[in-house]
C-alpha cells in the first residue's frame, strides 16, 4: 500500500493568509501542488508572490470574516479556480487581552464571531458543495493551545478555541461517513502579530520558553508539514483530531 502527500490538481481555502501561521500554510499547500485561494482582509501581495513562486495558480479574495457577508462570495469565487474546492484551512482568527473581571460584550462578541461563528458557517457552506459532487475533501482548523488549557487574559479566545476542538469532533461524527475529513491543528507558541504582546514582555516570554522542550518559538514554516499532511490522501482515515504543534509544550 502507498501513501501520497500530492496534491496535486486540488484547490484549497486557506483564510486569514496575508500573513503568519494562514501564509505559511498556504505556501505549504501551494509547494504540495494545491491551488491557493487566499483569504484575507489586507494586501496578500506577498502570498501571492510565495505560492506563485512555487509554481502554484492563486486568487486572492479580500473578506473579514468578522460578520458571515463574504462567505457565500469567497465559495462561488473558490469554486470558480477550479470547479471544486477540496480543502478548506479555518486559519482566521483575532484575540483580545484583558482581565475577565473587566472583559468586555465587544471583545467577547468580535472574538466568537471570527474564530467560531464564521468558522462553522464557512465549513457548512464548503462542506455542501463536497457533498453535492459527492466528491469529499479535507476541512482543517486551527485551534490552539487553549484549546486544551486556560491560559489567562484571553477568556474570548480561550472559549472560541475550546469550543473549535468541539466543533472539530462534531463535523468529524457527521461528515466522516461521507468523505469528508474535519481535524484540526493546534498551534503552540508560534513568532506571530497575536503573541507579539507576549514576545515584548520578558519576563512572559521567558517562562514560556522555559516551558517549551524545543527551546525556542514555533516558525509559521513548522505548520506546513502538518496542514500538508492532513490535507492529504495519508489522513484519509483521520478524522475528528485535534493536533498539537507546539514544541513539546503538552509534553511537558
Amino acid at each position: 500500500m502507498t501513501f501520497s502527500l500530492d496534491l496535486s490538481g486540488k484547490t484549497a481555502i486557506v483564510t486569514g493568509a496575508n500573513t503568519g501561521l494562514g501564509q505559511a500554510i498556504a505556501v505549504a499547500l501551494a509547494q504540495a501542488g494545491a491551488a491557493i485561494v487566499a483569504v484575507g482582509r489586507s494586501s496578500m501581495e506577498e502570498t501571492e508572490r510565495l505560492c506563485r513562486d512555487t509554481g502554484a495558480a492563486f486568487h486572492a479574495v479580500q473578506a473579514d470574516l468578522s460578520s458571515l457577508e463574504p462567505i457565500e462570495r469567497i465559495v462561488s469565487e473558490a469554486a470558480s479556480v477550479s470547479g471544486r474546492i477540496d480543502i478548506l484551512v479555518n486559519n482566521a482568527g483575532i484575540i483580545r487581552r484583558a482581565d475577565a473581571i473587566a472583559f468586555t460584550e465587544k471583545d467577547w462578541d468580535d472574538v466568537m464571531n471570527v474564530n467560531l461563528k464564521s468558522t462553522f458557517f464557512l465549513s457548512q457552506a464548503v462542506a455542501r458543495t463536497m457533498l453535492a459532487d459527492e466528491g469529499g475533501g479535507k476541512i482543517i482548523n486551527i485551534a490552539s493551545l487553549l484549546s486544551f488549557q486556560g491560559g489567562i487574559r484571553i477568556p474570548s479566545y480561550t472559549a472560541s478555541k475550546s469550543g473549535l476542538a468541539g466543533l472539530t469532533r462534531l463535523l468529524a461524527c457527521e461528515w466522516a461517513a461521507k468523505g469528508i475529513n474535519v481535524n484540526a491543528i493546534a498551534p503552540g507558541y508560534f513568532v506571530t502579530n497575536n503573541t507579539e504582546a507576549l514576545r515584548n514582555d520578558p519576563k512572559r516570554s521567558s517562562e514560556i520558553l522555559g516551558r517549551i522542550p524545543a527551546g525556542r518559538w514555533g516558525d509559521p514554516t513548522d505548520l506546513g508539514g502538518a496542514a500538508v499532511f492532513l490535507a492529504s490522501p495519508a489522513a484519509n482515515y483521520i478524522h475528528g483530531v485535534v493536533l498539537p504543534v507546539d514544541g513539546g509544550w503538552l509534553a511537558r
